[in-house]
């Protein structure tokens, strides 16, 4: 809040908005307007209500203070940006951006909004920072329904990979640290974002699909192609970093695809251990870098994925409720701030207090039920840490066995 604070024009809507936060943080089942008011001990949804649509909030400027606050506490060592989009269901036709389409939430094509975000990723942490919501063409077609939604006039329809782009050039423009991107099929396989990256010398390892074609000196040809002619003493065991269960190994092949006066190409190429099951990936850097560094890049895309669940799960993410643009801005802008706030936590103690083998590190979970749990009118402290310890004892346990599994599995 004292970030913040300079953003929010009034000493009312200073203490709206850290209502707002402490209910975003609290662990209710639903996480909209009313809900969070009766949490909070407000006697109306109203105050929510208004700080969401009408009051006066620098909206910009919390977005330059959530990079400037995530970047000071995760830091910018190895820090990679993550793109990536999640989808809300929702019914009717009337909440801003709503249409039938696909949705990673639910795998299929549903009536749904869909929003692209991009994360902050370094080895201490990583936190959302950004997001756009994605129009889709039929309400960028029709004035009268974006003007219902109040939607500003001069927004125009933009794939999913310009959002990315777009938010990729403020968060360069705002000085958070961005020499590596990472995405998916959806961004990778856009030329022009991935040009627009270059151009701004930004390093990149983007997901693409099989049938991506690269240019050869004899002839075109796809990934899928490449990587049956290549010989199978190019495949090298690397680890992608470690995540909940572990060192994350694969076998990785790496391709010199194509020369640029402005830096180099590759053509990265990841191979299950036990299935086989093949992935592509185009990447660029201004420098040449070996492919242990590709591979770690790679591996930071799980963070998006991380960062929408514990984001949903802690902070609200998808529990807006709100039906129109302004509202949608705020309300995805301070559960972003509320999720950074967990994140920082865990980086600070993470970084004072390092774990030790008897227990995990503190985690972004972890932290939300301390908080929730002490915050209480009469917490029994000694009772709540003592399960905490518990908790990340326990799991400090089970995370030996299955390093001494995967060692024996290795072996």
């Amino acid at each position: 809040m004292h970030t913040i604070c300079p953003r929010l024009a009034r000493p009312e809507t200073r203490h709206t908005a850290g209502d707002l936060l402490r209910g975003l943080l609290a662990p209710l089942a639903r996480k909209n307007c009313w809900t969070l008011a009766e949490h909070v001990g407000q006697p109306s949804p109203y105050r929510f209500q208004h700080l969401l649509s009408r009051a006066a909030v620098d909206t910009e400027g919390l977005i330059a203070d959530l990079h400037a606050y995530t970047r000071t506490h995760l830091g910018d060592q190895d820090a990679v940006l993550v793109v990536d989009e999640t989808g809300d269901l929702k019914k009717g036709t009337a909440t801003v951006g709503v249409q039938r389409q696909y949705t990673g939430t639910a795998g299929r094509i549903e009536n749904a909004q869909v929003a692209v975000y991009l994360a902050y990723a370094t080895p201490a942490g990583h936190a959302l920072i950004d997001r756009r919501l994605y129009l889709p063409r039929s309400w960028t077609d029709e004035s009268g329904r974006l003007q219902a939604a109040g939607v500003p006039a001069s927004t125009v329809f933009a794939t999913k990979p310009e959002l990315a782009q777009q938010m990729v050039t403020a968060a360069v423009a705002a000085g958070t640290p961005a020499p590596w991107v990472t995405a998916d099929e959806v961004y990778g396989q856009h030329q022009g974002l991935r040009q627009a990256l270059e151009e701004h010398q930004i390093g990149y390892v983007m997901a693409v699909p099989r049938t991506e074609r690269v240019l050869l000196p004899r002839r075109p040809a796809t990934v899928a192609e490449l990587a049956v002619l290549a010989p199978a003493s190019a495949w090298q065991r690397r680890s992608a970093a470690g995540g909940a269960k572990g060192e994350r190994f694969y076998d990785w092949m790496l391709i010199d695809a194509e020369l640029i006066p402005e830096g180099y190409r590759w053509v990265l190429m990841r191979r299950h251990r036990s299935s086989g099951e093949l992935a592509f990936y185009r990447c660029y850097a201004p420098q040449k870098v070996p492919l242990q560094r590709l591979v770690a890049v790679a591996g930071r895309r799980w963070a998006v994925e991380e960062g929408f669940q514990q984001g949903k799960g802690l902070a609200g993410l998808d529990e807006h409720q709100v039906r129109t643009w302004t509202s949608w801005q705020r309300r995805s802008l301070f559960s972003m701030l509320a999720y950074a706030f967990l994140a920082a936590t865990a980086a600070i103690e993470g970084h004072q207090n390092p774990p030790t083998g008897a227990l995990i590190a503190l985690t972004c979970n972890e932290i939300a039920h301390l908080l929730n749990a002490l915050f209480t009118t009469e917490p029994d402290i000694e009772h709540v840490l003592g399960w905490s310890l518990f908790r990340r004892s326990h799991q400090a346990t089970a995370r030996q066995y299955h390093y001494r599994g995967q060692a024996i599995r290795e072996l």
